[in-house]
This record gives structure tokens, C-alpha cells and sequence, in this order.
């Protein structure tokens, strides 16, 4: 019946074949090279293109609880060169998150011109993106940081113009993003930092966020790492989304971003596309009357995406509060997508949402035409907005008494009572008045070292530097870390820092650290120790008067690090190293869920483990110390195999073991190497069954003993 895919005659959908063809005229009807020309009028066939697609979704029988709402003139038309003009329409723009491993590389980076052509932003999604692209036209200037954090990297960070927080994906709530292993190419794991041809999902968010105080601190990382850019947060349209919303604005977030249910291009299996998630207009709503009830609307920008197409589209959001608007599919479509729905079995006959090399060939599709499609888009709005009697978007937005309800044949749709949607919330702001973001405290220390280890960033020699700390300092090592990783990317920068702390350090602790760097640390750390790391060193060990077997530093230590090193003589938290994706670590200890979602790296635990160890890991290797025998009921077999060591492995452990007590003055350490031939035989080596073989491959003759 086209429950899922268009079918003649059956289901009606939004996005159906009359509509796609219209799009595709639309976009290859105009002038390709005279596409700039747009912006100041339009014209010739590929507007009349343009109109009939317009046409065919806004007057279509009602499938979404827009087709149930008709615009109300504030007033008299007013003359069309009154209204804002399309260029300062384009840049409330963006593209939804859309990765890199769902889409070919070639749609990805076409999308990504084009909107930065248009002064629009991209989102690379949670994917990450090839460093190449920072510095040229391809970049995207949104970057996710997704609760799988692939790809999150210092360089990353500082080249965004927005970073934005992933609580739940709007097409899939409850499941999070999936990319299909087939999919997971040599290519897409280099970029994620994990192992080709495994699956990837980016589960709800149970790693480290548990309350908005943690979001509070993710979002205070991301302003550490990069003072620029925008923070947003990406939320699920649904019910109660209204006082999350509020609980972000207050967090300090830039932009709360409402995804409705519909997209998931490229990845999502056919079970997950329908029953999932409510329209976006629910969402929006909810968020706007929560926002100005409390206050809080004026601090801060609404953003909302699901299955816009139409200039009409943006403007009954507007009405409802948005400030501004994602587009997905329908860039899709101007890059020529045919909705064969195969994205998920990565046979996508035009190359758009494929990884398949041969497919890939068969992508024909230009910026300009995604440019040409956006500009129409935009000269819709304005041409709205005039019949309207209103000159910009901003005397639209949260304008709702100029929406009703429409008469539809539908005698069912007719009964639906769409009036909570339209209403204020409050006598308070409609919209963003521009006002300037509350600063958080915490992030002195974080500046001061940034300042005054700069130098090495100059020229050879080594900054030694030292402070006290206190819990309120956070995030200190970010910023000196994202201005390496501008300046240098994945590179070591001329000279090195060494930095030397006392004291009780604040939540995440040498965050998104970079190479060049070592933070040495005598006293306890708090949560989020290394989050992000991609280089460097991290040395925390206990205070002269500690009483023996100390808690250095809390949960969620190394979450999504790309690289670097950390050793702790000390026991950590739950979740430790997870979603590690390259960096090396030795503890003494850990609580329960260690080495979860790990995806690269080597750990070395020299002590107490807890239950669940290797939940979801799919690369890298884990050294656990187990003389009580208890490794085997605590262990997740579900992906990974326990073993003992061969000559190789344990040469690399000893080398880990070795540099852990030179930095740390381990007395475990110590012990372990003092009486090795017999404490070897006390580890298990864990790594999981794909790459067993792969890894022992790798390693072969590269190592020599400390």
C-alpha cells in the first residue's frame, strides 16, 4: 500500500515521485552558471520549474499538521523590495546532520559548498570529516559532537563555526543514528576512528550525560575548546520537550535545535522510519511556549529541521517560533536522490548515499544546484512574507495569530483540534533579540595556561609551568589544546608544554588535549578526565599524605579520545575509556562498564575491575591484571575474547607497565615489573574476535621491551 515506499495510487507521501520530478526540473532547468544571479531576481524557467514543485506541496491533501494551518495577513501586502532580501534569508539556512559514511563523500562535500557559497552552514554530522576539508569551501561549519563522539578531535573543534550537542536523533528517538557495516568502509572508519565493516550506533546519551548539569559542563567544554563558535543542542520533538528546552537555554546554549521524526537519510534499517518521534510543529510549539513563559526565549535561537521543502514551509515555522530552519532530504533531492529507499543496503543507483566506489561514479550533481534550490526557497519566502504585510522574518517569528485552522475535505482531519499549537505562552519576547550569552565561571586557569604556554606553539624549547587547582577550574588543558589543533591539526606543534598542578582539579580535566602537551597532576581529578583527547599526556598520581588504594579521578575518564597517553596511580569511576577511540591508558582500578564502545587504543587495568568490562568494543586491546580469577564474570563476551599473553603482548604490556611507573611512581608498578615473570602470567589480554588477528598483524616486531 506504499506504507514505506511510494507507491502509484497507494499512501500519499510527502515526498513522492510528482514532487521529486518537479524538483529535479527545478534545479536542472536553471542556469547553472548564472545561479549567483538569483539573488537578486528571479526568473525564466527554473523559477516556473521552482513554482509548480512549490505548488504540488503546498496544496497537497493534508499529510502533515502544517496542511492543516493557512496563513493570516498581518495587514496589507506590502512591495516586494520592502522584504528583506534572499542573501539575508539563506544564512538562517543550514543542512541537516548528515554524515559522511551515509552519504558519499562526493554528495557530502557538494552540499557543503554549496552552502557555504550561500553563507548558509552545513552540518558534517556525527560522522566527523576529513581534516582536508577544514580550511577549504568544503568544510562544514557545524560539527556534531554526538554521544558516539566519532571523530571528535581538537582540530575538529576550531574548525567550526557551531558545535552542536546530539542529545537524540529526531528520526530515530530511543535508537539513536546506525550506520549499516557495509557501509563502514576503510575509509569511514579512518575518519571515526574504528574498524571497517562493524556497525555503528550512537546510542540515547548514557554516557556523560546523565542530568543538565552535565550538559551544562559539555556545552562549558565546547566554549573552552572553542571560545568562537556557537553551541547548540539537538532535541527530539516530543512530548516534554518544552522544559528540556528551557533546562538547555539556561545551560547556556546558543541554539536549541528541534528535530521532527521525519529524515534519517542514508542509514536507517526500513523498521526504524515510521512510529518513531512526533512532527516537528508539536515539538516547536512546546518549546516556544516554554521558552517565553519562562523568560527565556529572547537568550537564545531556535532552530527546527523534518522534511521542509517549501518557502511555506519556513514560514509557518517562523510563525510558530522558529528563528531558524535545517533542510535534509529535499538537498537530496537537488543533488538528484530518486527515493529508491536503499540507502540503508548502500546501493544508491546515483551515488548520493553510498559508499560503493563504481555507485560513487555515477554522482553528477553540482553545488550550484543545491545553491539554485535554496535560493528559489528563499525567493518563496519573501514573496510570502509580503502577502503577508511583513517585511522580515524576524516580524514573523512566533507570530502565531496569523495562523489558523484550515477547512480540509478530510472530515476526520477536520475534527483535530490544532489550537494548542497557536498558543503564546506568555505576553514576554517571541524570538532572539540578539542579547549577549551569560559567561559561565570556571575557565580562568583554562585561559591563563592557554596564554602563557603559547610560546611552544612559537617556537622549539620546552614552557614549564605550574598552579594550584580547585574543583572550579574545569576543562583547563582546552583551550591550549584547540589552539594547537587550529595552528597544527593532527601535528606537534615547534615546542612542548609541561605543566605541573596541586590540588583537587574540576570536571574533565585535560579535555580535547593536544600533542606537544603533559599535564601532570598530584592530587584527585573529577569526571571527564581526558574527554576528547587527541594528544599529549596526562599524569595524575596521589598526594604525598594519601592514606593508599586512592580514587584519583571519576567516571566517564577518556570519553571518545582520539589520542595520548594517561596514566593514574590511582582507581577510577564508571565508564572508563569509553568510547576510547585511540588514546593509551594504565589505572589501578575501575569501576563497572570499563572499555564500553571502544573502538582503538590500548588500556592496561593494574587493578580492581567492575562488571561489564568490553560492552560494545569493537577495536583496540585491553590489558586487565586478574590474580583473584574474576576477569571471567565480569566481562562482556558478547564481541570480545579473554586470552592469555603471547611473547609480543606481553613485551607491549611491559612497555606500558614501565612508562606507568616512571611517570606515576607507581608502588604497583613497581611490584608488577619487580616480580614480572610471574605477574605476566596473572593478565588477560582482551580484544575483540573481528580484529584479534588483525591486531597481532599489526604490532608484529614494533615494539621493544622499556
Amino acid at each position: 500500500p506504499g506504507y514505506v515506499k511510494w507507491r502509484k495510487g497507494g499512501e500519499e507521501h510527502g515526498t513522492s515521485v510528482p514532487v521529486v520530478s518537479a524538483l529535479h526540473e527545478t534545479v536542472e532547468t536553471v542556469d547553472m552558471k548564472a545561479a549567483h544571479a538569483l539573488r537578486k531576481a528571479v526568473g525564466g524557467a527554473g523559477w516556473e520549474q521552482y513554482q509548480r514543485f512549490a505548488e504540488l506541496v503546498n496544496t497537497r491533501v493534508p499529510i502533515e499538521l502544517r496542511d492543516l494551518l493557512e496563513l493570516v495577513p498581518a495587514g496589507e501586502a506590502v512591495p516586494l523590495d520592502e522584504v528583506e532580501p534572499v542573501d539575508a534569508i539563506v544564512k538562517r539556512f543550514s543542512s541537516g546532520a548528515m554524515s559522511h559514511g551515509a552519504l558519499s563523500k562526493e554528495a557530502h562535500e557538494t552540499i557543503a559548498i554549496a552552502l557555504n557559497r550561500l553563507g548558509a552552514r552545513s552540518n558534517c554530522g556525527e560522522g566527523g570529516e576529513a581534516p582536508d576539508r577544514y580550511i577549504t569551501e568544503k568544510n562544514s561549519f557545524i560539527k556534531q559532537v554526538a554521544s558516539g563522539r566519532f571523530g571528535v578531535t581538537p582540530a575538529y573543534l576550531r574548525s567550526a563555526a557551531e558545535l552542536q550537542i546530539k542529545v537524540a536523533q529526531g528520526s530515530k528517538p530511543g535508537e539513536g543514528g546506525q550506520l549499516p557495516g557495509h557501509k563502514v568502509t576503510v575509509e569511514i572508519a579512518r575518519l571515526r576512528h574504528t574498524e571497517p565493516g562493524v556497525a555503528l550506533i550512537s546510542p540515547p546519551p548514557h554516557h556523560d550525560i546523565y542530568s543538565i548539569e552535565d550538559l551544562a559542563q559539555l556545552i562549558f567544554d565546547l566554549r573552552q575548546a572553542n571560545p568562537r563558535a556557537d553551541v547548540s543542542v539537538k532535541l527530539v520533538a516530543g512530548s516534554g520537550v518544552g522544559i528540556i528546552a528551557a533546562g538547555v537555554v539556561k545551560a547556556l546554549a546558543d541554539i536549541v535545535h528541534i528535530a521532527g521524526c521525519d529524515g534519517g537519510t542514508g542509514a536507517s534499517p526500513l523498521s526504524s522510519i515510521k512510529n518513531a518521534g512526533a512532527p516537528w510543529e508539536m515539538g516547536l510549539a512546546e518549546t516556544q511556549q516554554a521558552l517565553v513563559s519562562e523568560g527565556l526565549r529572547s537568550r537564545a535561537r531556535v532552530r527546527v529541521d523534518g522534511g521542509f521543502k517549501t518557502g511555506r514551509d519556513v514560514v509557518v515555522a517562523a510563525l510558530l517560533g522558529a528563528d531558524e530552519y535545517s533542510f535534509g532530504t529535499a538537498l537530496l533531492l537537488a543533488e538528484g536522490c530518486l527515493m529508491v529507499r536503499s540507502c540503508h543496503l548502500d546501493t544508491c543507483p546515483v551515488g548520493i548515499a553510498t559508499q560503493d566506489p563504481k555507485l560513487r561514479e555515477k554522482f553528477a550533481a553540482t553545488p550550484e544546484q543545491v545553491e539554485a534550490y535554496l535560493l528559489f526557497v528563499a525567493e518563496e519566502v519573501r514573496r510570502t512574507l509580503a502577502s503577508l504585510g511583513l517585511r522580515s522574518l524576524d516580524e514573523a517569528t512566533g507570530r502565531t495569530e496569523l495562523l489558523r485552522q484550515r477547512e480540509v475535505e478530510n472530515v476526520r482531519a477536520n475534527l483535530l483540534d490544532i489550537s494548542p499549537l497557536l498558543a503564546k505562552g506568555g505576553d514576554g519576547p517571541t524570538r532572539y533579540l540578539g542579547e549577549s550569552p551569560l559567561e559561565a565561571p570556571g575557565g580562568a586557569l583554562n585561559a591563563r595556561l592557554a596564554l602563557e604556554g603559547a610560546a611552544a606553539l612559537e617556537e622549539p624549547g620546552t614552557v614549564e609551568l605550574a598552579y594550584p587547582i580547585r574543583t572550579g577550574d574545569r576543562t583547563v588543558g582546552a583551550r591550549l589544546g584547540g589552539d594547537i589543533g587550529e595552528r597544527f591539526a593532527l601535528e606537534r606543534p615547534p615546542g612542548k608544554v609541561r605543566v605541573r598542578f596541586t590540588g583537587a582539579a574540576g570536571q574533565s580535566f585535560g579535555a580535547f588535549l593536544a600533542k606537544g602537551v603533559t599535564l601532570e597532576l598530584e592530587g584527585v581529578a573529577n569526571d571527564y578526565v581526558g574527554k576528547g583527547m587527541g594528544g599529549g599526556r596526562i599524569v595524575i598520581k596521589p598526594p604525598a599524605d594519601d592514606a593508599g588504594d586512592p580514587g584519583l579521578v571519576g567516571n566517564t575518564v577518556l570519553y571518545g579520545a582520539t589520542g595520548g597517553a594517561l596514566y593514574v596511580a590511582g582507581r577510577a569511576g564508571e565508564r572508563f575509556g569509553v568510547r576510547n577511540s585511540g588514546a593509551t591508558a594504565v589505572v589501578e582500578g575501575t569501576g563497572d562498564h570499563p572499555c564500553e564502545y571502544m573502538t582503538s587504543g590500548t588500556v592496561v587495568i593494574l587493578g580492581p575491575h567492575g562488571r561489564n568490562l568490553g560492552a560494545g568494543m569493537s577495536g583496540g586491546e585491553v590489558f586487565v591484571y586478574d590474580p583473584d580469577d574474576l576477569l571471567q564474570q565480569r566481562f562482556n563476551d558478547d564481541l570480545v575474547t579473554a586470552a592469555r599473553l603471547d611473547e609480543n603482548e606481553a613485551m607491549r604490556l611491559r612497555g606500558h607497565v614501565g612508562r606507568h611507573e616512571e611517570f606515576t611512581d607507581s608502588q604497583i608498578a613497581h611490584d608488577l615489573l619487580d616480580r614480572w615473570e610471574e605477574s605476566v602470567e596473572q593478565f588477560w589480554r582482551i580484544a575483540p574476535r573481528a580484529n584479534v588477528a588483525r591486531l597481532e598483524e599489526e604490532h608484529e616486531g614494533t615494539v621493544t621491551a622499556p
